[in-house]
C-alpha cells in the first residue's frame, strides 16, 4: 500500500483490493447512503471493482483520488479522504466519509486539514472546492473549518437536488 501523507494519529494511503471488506461497511454505512448514495456495492467482488474501477482509476489518472484512513495506533482503515475530479466542477473537490464508530474524534477533521496541505505542497493545485447537501451540517461545518467559504450552489447532471459549493 502507498502511503501519501501521514499526520499525528493517522495513515492516508492509496486504497488496494486487500481493502474490499472495509470499502464494503464503509459504503453501506448511513451517513455514505443518506448523503453520498447507494453506489450499489453489495458484495466483496463488487467493492474490488470499486476500488479498481474508481478509486484506482482516479489515482492513476488524476494523480489523485479518495483514500483509505488508517488509525496508526491500531492500523484499522476508518474512512476515506481526498480529492475527486468530477465533470462538472472546474477544479478538484474534497470528499470524505468516516465509518460511524470512529465519527466525532476530530479523524476527519485530521485527515482533511493534513490532505488540503498535501494538496497546496505537492500535488500545487490551487483550488481545491467542497460539495455537500444543504441538510449535511457536519459535512458543512467541517469544510468551513478547513477553510472553504461557501459561493455558491450547484446541480449535478441528471440530479434534481442542489448542492452547497465551497471553495478556499
Amino acid at each position: 500500500m502507498k502511503t501519501i501523507v501521514e499526520s499525528e494519529r493517522l495513515r492516508i494511503q492509496e486504497a488496494e483490493p486487500a481493502d474490499s471488506e472495509f470499502i464494503l461497511e464503509l459504503l453501506n454505512s448511513p451517513n455514505w447512503l443518506e448523503f453520498i448514495g447507494d453506489r450499489g456495492v453489495k458484495t466483496e467482488k463488487q467493492a474490488i471493482n470499486y476500488i479498481e474501477g474508481s478509486l484506482r482509476n482516479s489515482y492513476n489518472h488524476h494523480g489523485f483520488g479518495l483514500y483509505v484512513v488508517i488509525l496508526k495506533a491500531s492500523m484499522l482503515p476508518i474512512g476515506l479522504c481526498g480529492f475527486l475530479q468530477r465533470d462538472y466542477l472546474d477544479h478538484p473537490d474534497i470528499g470524505f466519509a468516516t465509518l460511524p464508530a470512529f465519527e466525532g474524534f476530530g479523524y476527519t477533521f485530521e485527515a482533511c486539514a493534513t490532505l488540503m496541505e498535501h494538496a497546496k505542497q505537492n500535488l500545487k493545485l490551487k483550488s481545491i472546492l467542497g460539495i455537500t447537501t444543504p441538510s449535511n451540517i457536519k459535512s458543512r461545518n467541517l469544510l468551513v473549518k478547513i477553510g472553504l467559504m461557501e459561493v455558491g450552489t450547484v446541480i449535478p447532471p441528471g440530479k434534481k437536488e442542489e448542492l452547497l459549493l465551497f471553495s478556499n
